[in-house]
């Protein structure tokens, strides 16, 4: 299961870059376009989900302890979606270990544009500001677009689809708990980390925390 988690990673990858570049070349609908396939490969790896909750507790265990010390939390693709999204944290570079091309992978999504940066320079090339720091007028920005959308079709459309991703990417980092509570309990991850109690500490995460916001001033 990891390793078909793997594959839909380094798809979704694919699709980001295709996103990012599509936002620095103003073409929003391609990007809407690529987001929605990102969306489709959500819904299928949160399906997944069920595969390893169809094992019972006791099942799960016994093959458990040979997987150690491999474990999700080490994936580097994952982190790269996470870093690709703008969810930016260097302390997992040395959480990852020792490995060159991980590490030079990993330092070179933190040093380029998120896509949530190549979003806002697109907004700024069609007169909507995004200046960085400036929570009020961005603020404004997505305001003017979300009640605007009949004359902003393109850019609310877009707005709409970066938030169904982290919607999406939200529930499966909730489905993964779940499970990981299923089979396990509290038990310590096999890759070192606290398992389902530090698993627990990640769902309120958002890739896009000012579309989520912005729902407040409406």
């Amino acid at each position: 299961m990891h390793q078909v988690y793997e594959l839909w990673f380094k798809e979704i990858l694919f699709e980001l870059d295709g996103v990012r570049a599509a936002l620095a070349e103003d073409k929003l609908r391609a990007a809407r376009h690529y987001l929605e396939r990102v969306q489709t490969i959500m819904k299928v790896a949160i399906q997944q989900v069920a595969v390893l909750e169809s094992m019972s507790a006791p099942d799960f265990l016994e093959f458990r302890n040979r997987l150690a010390p491999a474990s999700g939390f080490q994936s580097v693709q994952f982190r790269e979606i996470e870093f690709l999204s703008g969810v930016k944290d260097e302390a997992y570079l040395e959480r990852l270990g020792q490995e060159a091309a991980d590490q030079a992978t990993l330092k070179r999504r933190l040093a380029e544009p998120s896509v949530w940066d190549a979003f806002c320079s697109a907004l700024d090339g069609r007169s909507l500001p995004m200046p960085p720091g400036d929570e009020l007028v961005r603020r404004a920005t997505l305001l003017e677009i979300i009640r605007g959308r009949d004359g902003l079709g393109d850019e609310f459309d877009l707005c709409e689809a970066l938030l169904g991703y982290d919607e999406l990417f939200a529930l499966w980092r909730l489905r993964h708990v779940l499970m990981v509570e299923r089979q396990i309990g509290s038990k310590t991850g096999t890759g070192g980390s606290t398992g389902a109690s530090y698993l627990r500490t990640t769902i309120d995460k958002r890739f896009f925390p000012e579309l989520w916001a912005v729902r407040s001033f409406l």
